[in-house]
């Protein structure tokens, strides 16, 4: 089964939340509680359904299809400026990961490595999680299925002294990408928030000229707090792309439109299961195919 098949079968509640058989004077108010359940996020869904409540009227829209397809164009407008190309041009380039626990960052550290060393890159990944237990071993794992080289230190060890090894390792060996783990931590405690700070500013000292990203992991899972956690993390971290996870088997799959519409922050990943080839580059066309 190809990824855009996956991401159907994985999107297929949410597509049933957005389905709609009939055009009366209670479509809109359905949809627009369709819209809610399914995470859209109440200042998205209000905007969607008045622009589609206009064009009802104004194109004298009466046939299910055409309103379908006037949705779909106001999803596509909402994603029309999301370049989700990560900027890799100046090696090493530098991915930092952040995101709370839970919303699957390692794993999306190993596949987002597999999809990069699949495109001829050499990637060096570094261990930067030096808090949790067994969250090393558990990135070794995935950096040996994507076949990328792993730095690490000691339990308890600064982080910020495994990513500068790590930064001379990507030296040494001419890679063109290093993606940097962090500790998983909650947006709300300074402590965690002002360690990253630290990770970012021994990155720039001894990258200054490199590329830089930095991915939030989230997951599409929990819907509204998704939502809540960007807005956090972006004030704090810079954020310049999201990775969302867990997409499979979700009812809460229309979160994607509210986090871009209200952030305006591209998505670069979408994950759709457990396997290392289970994420790709995020495409706004598929995800509205699988959806509508």
């Amino acid at each position: 089964m190809g990824f855009f098949d996956k991401l159907k079968q994985g999107l297929a509640k949410t597509k049933q939340v957005f389905s709609f058989t009939k055009v009366d004077e209670n479509l809109l108010d359905e949809l627009e509680e369709k819209l809610i359940i399914a995470d859209v996020g109440m200042e998205t869904t209000e905007k969607i359904i008045d622009n589609l409540r206009t064009r009802i009227k104004k194109e004298n829209l009466k046939e299910t299809e055409q309103v379908k397809q006037a949705l779909r164009e106001e999803i596509e407008e909402i994603f029309k400026d999301n370049n989700p190309e990560l900027d890799l041009t100046n090696k090493p380039a530098v991915i930092l990961m952040v995101g709370v626990n839970g919303a699957g960052k390692t794993t999306s550290i190993g596949k987002i490595a597999n999809n990069l060393i699949k495109q001829g890159k050499k990637v060096i990944i570094a261990s930067g999680d030096t808090f949790r237990a067994a969250a090393t071993e558990q990135l070794e794992v995935w950096a040996n299925r994507a076949g990328a080289e792993l730095v690490k230190g000691p339990e308890g060890i600064d982080p910020a002294s495994v990513i500068f090894d790590s930064i001379k390792v990507a030296k040494e060996k001419n890679a063109d990408v290093l993606i940097c783990d962090t500790a998983g931590r909650l947006q709300n405690k300074k402590y965690l928030m002002d360690e990253l700070e630290k990770i970012k500013r021994v990155i720039d000292r001894e990258l200054p000229n490199s590329s830089k990203e930095v991915l939030l992991v989230l997951d599409a899972s929990t819907g509204q707090n998704a939502i809540s956690q960007v807005k956090a993390f972006k004030e704090t971290t810079g954020v310049t792309g999201l990775v969302l996870t867990k997409l499979d088997g979700t009812a809460k799959g229309g979160v994607v439109i509210g986090i871009v519409d209200e952030n305006k922050i591209p998505i670069k990943y979408i994950g759709i299961g457990e396997q290392i080839d289970d994420m790709e580059v995020f495409n706004s066309k598929e995800f509205i195919d699988a959806i509508i």
